[in-house]
């Protein structure tokens, strides 16, 4: 079981993390908010390789059946071992762009709130709140568990999803060994 967590685990982890790094390359992070839902679109689709390694786990481990705790098991694991990478990535890209993402997003924070129509006192509350929000990110300690749970729910879900399907073992049966 330890295998297939490892493994499909890494490569959502590190897949996720690339594309993510990717789009803030290309965008040079102007548009913070639609990079938001590409990367969590993403995401989603990359963790089908949770279902992808309970039915792995499941046709080659227990020859096409399997219970619904086996693959939520599997799944969760799959799910906890890429939102490891993803935050180790995330803090790998941090690190190599100088910590520069947290004042970029902040900066499109304030940039929104120029636009709304706020009395001063309404505007300095928020923005106060945005400061206090970019000090707290600098924590790593308070970091790396935000990163984590960016995918790990999802995950979650996936998992859940994928072990309940999987559970029956006339949905994509094993093949039969020659």
């Amino acid at each position: 079981m330890l295998r297939y967590t490892f493994i499909y685990g890494a490569i959502i982890g590190m897949v996720v993390i690339a594309f993510m790094v990717a789009v803030l390359a290309v965008q040079g992070g102007d548009d913070v908010f639609s990079s938001e839902l590409a990367g969590y679109a993403v995401m989603l689709a990359v963790l089908s390789l949770v279902f992808v390694g309970i039915k792995r786990f499941r046709d080659i481990e227990y020859g096409g059946v399997i219970t619904f705790v086996q693959g939520a098991g599997v799944g969760i694991g799959i799910s906890a071992v890429a939102g490891l990478f993803y935050a180790i990535g995330w803090e790998f890209f941090l690190y190599a762009t100088d910590f520069a993402f947290i004042e970029t997003y902040s900066n499109s924070l304030r940039a929104e709130i120029d636009e709304q129509a706020l009395s001063s006192s309404e505007r300095a509350a928020k923005l106060a709140e945005i400061d206090a929000g970019a000090a707290m990110y600098r924590n790593p300690l308070i970091r790396l568990p935000i990163t984590f749970i960016e995918i790990f729910p999802v995950g979650v879900a996936v998992a859940l999803v994928s072990a309940l399907i999987l559970r029956n073992s006339k949905v994509l049966p094993a093949k039969a060994r020659s």
